[in-house]
């Protein structure tokens, strides 16, 4: 039985989540405010993370990169009011998996839930622990990426894009592509995230350097490559 972890200061929300999770077969911790749900994710045994943004104690931006740090693969769902754009963006520089906005319907809670749960540990174990492409190196353990022996400081969602470029060289890779292995099935495509993240790699990634690696293909996609 996974056991789930949610951190939701509204007491009425969070027995919500919690009576239909139980209900749907997950066993289930429950944390008020941010410093309580890190202290009971430290604890151990949490196999998927649901937390909301504005806790008191400790911000769920914070909290999600405190989580990542003790454990980079744990799927973390930010279920929160906060919708814009930009506080996507900032969800998913923290380290969050996906992002659901209240109101919510649980049926599709659960599903991305699932989801998450199912894409979790096993893509892991088969991944080779390092990736490689031209000057590019990756460590998918230390997540450490340099470019020509030149450190590079990458966000979580970032690396995940990177790492996925990497090991699909060479190969023009769609949008939908992009919003299925790195935001899951359940990314929005109708807005410009993918645009925003590419544009990001290009100045960490490219900028610096005399060869481009990160190219657009008009109407298709993308292709990391020496000569597209």
């Amino acid at each position: 039985m996974e056991r789930i972890l949610i951190i939701e200061d509204e007491k009425r929300v969070a027995d919500l989540l919690k009576a239909g999770l139980e209900e749907a077969g997950y066993s289930t911790l429950t944390a008020y405010d941010g410093a309580m749900g890190l202290r009971l994710f430290r604890s151990g045994g949490v196999d998927l993370v649901i937390s909301d943004i504005v806790l008191p104690k400790l911000d769920g931006f914070e909290l999600c990169r405190e989580i990542r740090a003790l454990n980079p693969g744990v799927p973390i769902l930010m279920l929160t009011a906060l919708g814009s754009t930009d506080d996507k963006l900032d969800g998913f520089d923290s380290g969050a998996d996906d992002y659901m906005v209240k109101p919510f319907d649980f049926r599709e809670l659960h599903a991305r839930i699932k989801v998450l749960l199912r894409r979790g540990a096993p893509a892991k174990e088969t991944r080779s622990p390092r990736l490689a492409y031209a000057d590019i190196e990756i460590d998918l353990d230390r997540r450490h990426v340099s470019r020509a022996d030149i450190d590079i400081r990458l966000t979580p969602k970032e690396f995940n894009l990177l790492a996925y470029m990497v090991e699909n060289a060479e190969k023009v890779i769609s949008r939908m592509d992009i919003a299925e292995k790195v935001w899951n099935t359940h990314f929005d495509t109708g807005t410009n995230f993918i645009d925003v993240y590419i544009n990001y790699l290009r100045k960490k990634i490219d900028r610096d350097f005399d060869v481009r690696l990160i190219h657009t293909k008009p109407g298709v996609g993308f292709i990391l490559a020496v000569n597209p």
